[in-house]
């Protein structure tokens, strides 16, 4: 198989669509800088924000939110639908496309309509179950099918027979050495060196359960030696924390650089979303993981597989509360033993080479 000389990725809406496909490109271009990558987004979008600055060309088309249920009639009778794919069609013969390569999004589905009807290759990643409604729609498409972790093929029929590749992570995190950058990151954010962090965040939205919880506990926290980093989420409301406290209780509304919260941090407390799930297990950090409660659970599905494996906790929304934190939260931080066991469970569980192997599996689908 000779080099690829056009990718066309599709991703959007969603963090969790947006930076495997970054990180994705970011190997792509590592193996080949002369390959032509572009990127198919919605003028809404979440990438507007993360693809551009990034380095990458990122093309606008429309898009539309689809029904919950997937069947072959919803693709053929919208109009609106077909619009959006020949305007995916036409970036494809502009830039020549070699394959496409999907994250899922709404955004995805023109983009495999597009590709299906010049008979490209399409390969789809997906990290959830069951899989987000824009991927099953293109599996309909093709074989092609690659999926984040093993937990998946066995809990979704329509994902039997995928390959499980990993979540292709950006180099920052997938080749973070936490105890090698410690003392720095916690010195960047004005954390102490000698005492233990608990690094709270709640995705990109935030968690106002979680947020609410560990803020109430911050004068026990304090009294017992624990500093917190904690990522309020851009969307919430600032958290009342008090100022008197003797060891440093940092709060930020946004952390774009996570290899820095994971480095200074000794135990996470965060949603179960499929990115934090494949980061924190790559790097070995221990994580109380609290899935957001008003869904289909998969972020319970996420985190579960790693907290078997011993790499973490899993605990109910309901159950996060100021009392909770300084029950379960300050004797475990205060643990070292029992977080070195936990880190290493959670290493031994994640991957770093999620883009490697992805790119292996995209050029094995364009050589077939």
């Amino acid at each position: 198989m000779g080099p690829l000389r056009s990718v066309v990725l599709c991703g959007g809406g969603t963090g969790g669509h947006i930076y495997p496909l970054l990180a994705f490109a970011d190997c792509l271009r590592r193996h080949d800088p002369s390959v032509r990558i572009t990127c198919l987004g919605t003028p809404k979008g979440l990438e507007n924000e993360l693809i551009p600055p990034a380095g990458y060309d990122l093309r606008q088309i429309p898009a539309y939110q689809l029904p919950r249920s997937v069947n072959m009639s919803l693709v053929r009778t919208p109009d609106r639908m077909w619009k959006a794919a020949r305007a995916a069609g036409k970036i494809l013969d502009e830039v020549r496309a070699d394959v496409v390569i999907g994250f899922g999004g709404y955004v995805s589905v023109p983009g495999y309509l597009a590709a299906w009807r010049r008979e490209l290759p399409i390969v789809i990643h997906e990290v959830n179950v069951p899989p987000g409604v824009a991927n099953r729609l293109g599996m309909k498409f093709t074989k092609n099918v690659a999926v984040g972790f093993p937990h998946q093929p066995a809990q979704a029929e329509s994902l039997r027979d995928a390959r499980v590749v990993g979540v292709p992570l950006r180099r920052g995190i997938a080749g973070l050495d936490r105890a090698a950058v410690r003392n720095a990151a916690r010195a960047h954010f004005g954390l102490r060196p000698d005492l233990p962090v608990l690094f709270v965040a709640g995705g990109s939205q935030g968690a106002r359960s979680i947020n609410l919880a560990v803020s109430g506990a911050a004068k026990e926290l304090a009294r017992n030696g624990v500093q917190v980093l904690h990522v309020i989420g851009a969307r919430n409301e600032p958290v009342s924390v008090p100022t008197d406290l003797p060891v440093p209780y940092v709060t930020l509304p946004y952390l774009s650089e996570m290899e820095l919260g994971y480095a200074a941090a000794d135990l996470m407390l965060g949603r179960g979303g499929a990115m934090t799930c494949a980061e924190v297990a790559a790097i070995g950090l221990p994580t109380i993981y609290v899935p957001y409660p008003h869904s289909n659970q998969e972020q319970k599905r996420n985190a579960l597989p790693v907290v078997e494996a011993g790499g973490g906790l899993l605990v109910d929304d309901a159950e996060v509360t100021p009392a909770w934190v300084e029950r379960t939260v300050i004797p475990l931080i205060r643990d070292p033993q029992r977080l070195a066991a936990m880190g290493a469970a959670a290493a031994a569980y994640g991957r770093r080479d999620g883009d490697v192997a992805l790119l292996n599996f995209v050029y094995e689908a364009v050589s077939r």
